[in-house]
């Protein structure tokens, strides 16, 4: 169980906020904010936090977005992406920290993209094609920014993500086939029975198994697939279980795209991305009974050759790294053999670029040993 403290932040009148912070926190050190992927929590970075290496490079700062984990909003019962990325900065604000990277998986990685357009690096701007004259002035501008309090974030690392709503573009390019089958749950298992509560609510194993698979892939082994869905019951029986998860649905269904405010994002992105999995439509196995309900998602043959891939595709992130055409430096890597939960299945290869990439742009706004 991760070590979670929470604190009180005013954003929607008021929102208890879960996280993990690395310790001894040291101002001199770069720090990382980690944003977890749908229906996980502070847990999915575990690795990083036992990482002595890498706490001993940089801070680590894992927070729990709204509906996940033990972050509660009190006032209200309906949020978005964006409310998430404003408590974020919040949050850092509140615990001191005044400049951060940030990195997130799936859903955190379009977080990490609001957080950098909510708090964007001071004055920067660069004219197409200006790349030399563009980094001179980055540098220039955040060497300068501390007077700024909304001067928050250095850089940004999406994991396995999309800049996209849930569209038919999207899928054409080989992203998942989501919409129906979430609208199905939204207004089927996540809901209420006549308007009554549901103090018998949990999520099933079948749900349970088909998100692990989403995220972690086939192969997970037993003790982890045992923990998370320890983890899911925990965090999402009951009625207010039901609710959270209920719209954390609606928001990863009904979100905004960003194609058109990629290009306000200032700072450098390192986009990392699994790479493409094959399915062999006539020998995978088709699921049954009450599984049925999420084969609209985990199966779909309506995609380009060669691009079957569990969540968000390769192709689409190609595209996507392109629209950020005010970053000094935007680049797009893709790891081999990656799971979309990326940091679960490929620590290692993650830890060591981002650990490249918060030490080449740290350097310039602290102390730093990277």
């Amino acid at each position: 169980m991760p070590d979670t403290q929470t604190i009180t932040v005013p954003h929607l009148g008021g929102i208890t906020a879960s996280y993990r912070l690395s310790t001894p926190f040291d101002s001199s050190k770069p720090t990382l904010v980690l944003v977890n992927s749908f229906l996980t929590s502070a847990a999915l970075y575990d690795s990083f936090f036992s990482d002595n290496a890498l706490t001993s490079k940089m801070n680590l700062l894992a927070i729990e977005l709204l509906g996940h984990g033990q972050t509660r909003a009190h006032k209200v019962e309906h949020w978005t992406y964006w409310d998430t990325a404003a408590m974020n900065l919040q949050v850092m604000e509140g615990l001191g920290v005044e400049k951060a990277f940030v990195l997130g998986t799936s859903q955190g990685g379009w977080v990490t993209v609001r957080m950098a357009l909510l708090s964007p690096s001071k004055g920067y701007y660069r004219k197409k094609n200006e790349k030399k004259r563009a980094w001179t002035h980055y540098q220039h501008q955040v060497e300068s920014s501390t007077a700024n309090p909304f001067s928050k974030i250095l850089g940004i690392i999406p994991l396995g993500t999309s800049m996209d709503y849930e569209s038919e573009r999207s899928r054409q390019l080989g992203c998942w086939q989501s919409k129906d089958a979430l609208a199905n749950l939204i207004t089927g298992d996540f809901s209420a029975k006549n308007n009554q509560p549901t103090p018998d609510f949990a999520p099933s194993k079948e749900f349970a198994n088909f998100l692990m698979e989403q995220g972690f892939g086939p192969d997970l082994a037993a003790h982890l697939h045992d923990f998370w869905y320890g983890e899911l019951v925990k965090n999402y029986s009951g009625d207010e279980g039901r609710k959270r998860m209920r719209m954390a649905a609606i928001n990863l269904r009904d979100r905004d795209g960003l194609h058109l405010r990629a290009a306000d994002v200032v700072c450098p992105v390192l986009w990392l991305h699994h790479s493409d999995i094959f399915y062999d439509s006539e020998s995978s196995i088709e699921p049954e009974s009450e599984a049925d309900k999420f084969s609209e998602i985990a199966y779909t043959d309506n995609l380009p050759q060669g691009t079957k891939d569990v969540v968000y595709s390769v192709p689409n992130a190609q595209e996507e790294i392109k629209l950020f055409t005010s970053s000094p430096d935007a680049r797009l890597e893709i790891i081999e053999g990656g799971q979309h939960f990326l940091s679960a299945s490929n620590p290692k290869e993650v830890t060591e670029r981002m650990t490249a990439f918060v030490g080449k742009y740290a350097k310039h706004t602290v102390g730093s040993s990277l």
